[in-house]
């Protein structure tokens, strides 16, 4: 079957089409995307403005016409913290459902961190032992941990890049004492967090998702994306720290120059930074390894979980199934 997943976050909303079937990893066939950013389009009570609402529901027409001319048999929508912790988010999903008819499920930040966990523990298998997972997204920062396909402890705190960024920083570069702040108060919730994730028992193996984690890893010497998936990319405690001190000094512009940061991206990845060198010190981390897959496959992958197998279907399959992305 062709598979659609439109992904509704604070930075990105992304339509990922694969044609899957079960046990079978999910391969990309086309992609629809844009850089949206809800977080710009919060009002001083936190409520998404009408210009918001009305760029997402057009987005969210133009996945819906993507997908049925791509021949997608269904379509899995959902929305994470921009929509979620917005005071008008269900107006907001109301409006676009009554206006495209795609129904944008809304995930809590517990239910991400452990949709987000299985699809590391699929990565890396049961031979990784005890997994701790980091995810950094524009509104906020995920944990988890266990030693299952689910996890045994998963935790959401509002401590994401654009959400940070959008409270603490207020020039092209910042100032020393907004740095300040902006550690401190990421210090403050992070505790009650941390040790809620401790209490799963000390990881065997600790991994960051996202595209923040992955613009740091790049940043601290991680091999480049045309290497391939497959390829070992972690990312030292001791470079991170380095770099987040480094990049207190720079300007946006400064900071888009580095490797593997996006220019839509750039102007947060101070704050992706201390949220991560914070995180790795309280939990006494001194290296992950960088995850490709996150929340869209897990929720690949629980979909294909609920599918019936058939094994004369699975074991007749095409030997390929060619596509691209667009």
């Amino acid at each position: 079957m062709r598979l659609g997943v439109l992904d509704v976050g604070s930075n990105t909303v992304h339509l990922l089409l694969l044609d899957v079937y079960p046990g079978s990893q999910p391969v990309p066939y086309a992609s629809h995307k844009t850089g949206l950013r809800l977080v710009r389009y919060l009002d001083a009570l936190g409520n998404i403005t009408d210009e918001g609402r009305d760029a997402l529901t057009a987005f969210v027409l133009e996945a819906r016409d993507f997908a049925a001319d791509n021949d997608a048999d269904d379509l899995l929508a959902f929305a994470t913290s921009a929509i979620r912790e917005a005071g008008n988010g269900a107006a907001v999903l109301e409006h676009v459902q009554s206006r495209s008819g795609v129904t944008l499920t809304e995930i809590s930040g517990d239910q991400e961190a452990a949709v987000t966990f299985l699809a590391v523990r699929r990565w890396f298998g049961w031979s990784a032992g005890r997994i701790l997972d980091l995810d950094i997204g524009g509104g906020s920062f995920e944990m988890a941990a266990g030693d299952n396909g689910l996890p045994d402890a998963a935790v959401s705190v509002p401590l994401g890049a654009a959400r940070l960024t959008r409270r603490f920083i207020h020039g092209d570069a910042a100032l020393p004492s907004e740095t300040k702040r902006l550690r401190q108060h990421v210090t403050r919730l992070l505790g009650p967090a941390v040790e809620t994730v401790r209490s799963a028992g000390e990881p065997d193996l600790t991994v960051g998702t996202s595209k923040s984690f992955r613009s740091l890893a790049r940043i601290c010497g991680a091999a480049p994306r045309q290497d391939g998936p497959y390829v070992p990319r972690p990312m030292h405690l001791e470079d991170l720290r380095l770099w987040t001190r480094r990049m207190e000094a720079m300007t946006a512009a400064e900071r888009r120059e580095l490797p593997g940061v996006s220019e839509s991206r750039a102007a947060q990845m101070l704050a992706a930074g201390i949220v991560a060198e914070t995180a790795m010190s309280m939990l006494a981390v001194q290296t992950l390894q960088i995850c490709p897959w996150a929340l869209r496959e897990g929720v690949i992958l629980r979909k294909l979980d609920r599918l019936n197998v058939d094994p004369e279907a699975v074991l007749n399959r095409p030997a390929e199934i060619v596509g691209r992305v667009s």
